[in-house]
């Protein structure tokens, strides 16, 4: 699937659609994306911050994503474990970026070029405005290559 096709269907993906989620960027080498959260009425928790459902819902599917497109057919990549820090009240719009190096590929796939699972842990900043840091999202990756591949 072409990088720009999965960015539209995220875009109208109810669960991104109506908690005020939009992905702003997935590079066209699944190397990188570019995901944002708007404050809206909907999304705000009793206190008048982000709520913490959609912090973490911002940045669930990206790791798997981006990981799953740039290694390819030949590898089975799962979302095994993830955890949020929340570090200050989330206000206005938040950010969060994702950078997938061939340092982390290359290691991806010298782990699993025997047909061994791997377990990986990826960190990812959620950032407001001010460039100050909201909450911290970690995923671990299950990675695979398929047998006979």
């Amino acid at each position: 699937m072409k990088a720009s096709t999965l960015k539209l269907g995220l875009n109208l993906w109810p669960p991104f659609l109506f908690s005020g989620v939009r992905v702003r960027e997935i590079a066209a080498d699944y190397r990188r994306a570019h995901v944002e959260l708007r404050m809206r009425p909907w999304n705000r928790n009793y206190v008048g911050t982000h709520f913490g459902g959609s912090l973490f819902a911002m940045t669930d599917p990206f790791w798997m994503l981006l990981a799953l497109n740039a290694l390819g057919r030949d590898y089975i990549v799962w979302d095994k474990a993830g955890s949020i820090e929340f570090v200050k009240p989330g206000r206005g719009t938040v950010h969060a970026h994702f950078e997938l190096g061939d340092a982390v590929l290359d290691e991806l796939r010298l782990a699993t070029q025997d047909g061994d699972k791997t377990l990986r842990w990826f960190d990812t900043d959620v950032i407001d405005g001010q460039g100050e840091v909201v909450a911290r999202v970690r995923k671990q990756l299950y990675v695979r290559r398929k047998p006979g591949r």
